[in-house]
């Protein structure tokens, strides 16, 4: 081999040291930077699953979200519908107020117009009465007894109250 310029003395000692070198690097250098890669890989895949979690949690979170406004949507619609129904209720029930205070009133009214119709009707009997019997006393030239004479006439009247209603 020396022919070629190789010494074998000289290439065993390279290879010796070539191992040592290789040996200690490996035991130094590449275990440690290997492990310090697993331990990284890991870390990553462990960043990468957590990603993938808050990925679901979002979705789902979003889809709670979704499904809360659309029932708070719904509830809303349902409490106007409410609203509008209690306020229509209430209208008619203001109507319905009015009405019967109106006609409370008008049937106030009919009786009152009734009393003073009566109380007109019993004055002009009255005063009838009594003109009926100044003019009786005028023509008789006598005095009348007022109240036989007043008797009489409201019997008259009784009686043609009697004919007006039939």
């Amino acid at each position: 081999m020396e022919s070629i310029g190789i010494n074998p003395q000289l290439l065993v000692a390279f290879l010796i040291n070539f191992l040592i070198l290789f040996g200690l690097l490996t035991a130094v250098l590449y275990k440690p930077i290997l492990k310090m890669l697993d331990e990284r890989q890991a870390k990553i895949k462990e960043s990468l699953e957590q990603a993938e979690k808050i990925k679901e949690q979002t979705s789902r979170s979003e889809e709670q979200i979704k499904a809360a406004i659309e029932a708070a949507r719904k509830e809303g619609q349902v409490i106007i519908a409410q609203a509008s129904q209690i306020a229509d209720k209430i209208k008619e029930e203001a109507k319905d107020g009015a009405r019967k205070e109106a006609d409370i009133i008008i049937n106030k009214a009919k009786d009152e117009i009734k009393l003073e119709r009566d109380k007109s009707i019993a004055d002009l009997r009255t005063e009838f009465a009594n003109l009926t019997v100044l003019a009786a006393e005028k023509v008789i030239k006598e005095s009348v007894d007022a109240k036989k004479h007043r008797k009489l006439i409201d019997d008259v009247l009784e009686e043609s109250k009697t004919f007006k209603q039939n």
